[in-house]
């Protein structure tokens, strides 16, 4: 049965719910909220580091819902970081989550990264993790 009338709209629905529950599962989490905050922090947090043309290659590959929260607040013009080490990438994971004490950045990151692997084209996670200094490319699995 159809949740909205608009198959766009509940293939995405669906495909977002697929991706959630496999953060969940890789996290062990119940709460599919916080599996969308896991999601959304280290998407945006990997989106502000890529240079504009892999953003949007990535983007194409994401799920329509995911692909809007993936752009949300995104600038563009705005210069990629300076940032070369996992310690620092990870702060802006752990930032996301600063009213939740009971997390593991690394651990977060890690899974949302399978979670990419597995339902990302071989060739564009390549692609994206070329464009990303050597120490984030070792969070990938």
């Amino acid at each position: 049965m159809s949740q909205t009338g608009v198959t766009a709209f509940d293939s995405t629905l669906q495909t977002t719910n697929v991706w959630l529950n496999d953060v969940l599962d890789r996290l062990g989490w119940q709460d599919h909220h916080r599996a969308y905050h896991a999601l959304r922090a280290v998407l945006h947090a990997m989106r502000d580091r890529l240079p504009v043309e892999q953003v949007a290659a990535l983007a194409a590959q994401l799920p329509m819902l995911v692909r809007g929260f993936y752009y949300e607040g995104w600038h563009p013009q705005a210069k990629l970081p300076r940032e070369r080490h996992k310690e620092e990438f990870l702060a802006h994971i752990a930032a996301a989550f600063r009213d939740d004490s009971d997390i593991d950045p690394g651990r977060i990151t890690r899974a949302v990264l399978q979670v990419l692997q597995k339902h990302v084209s071989a060739g564009e996670v390549q692609s994206v993790k070329r464009c990303l200094p050597g120490e984030l490319q070792e969070l990938w699995p």
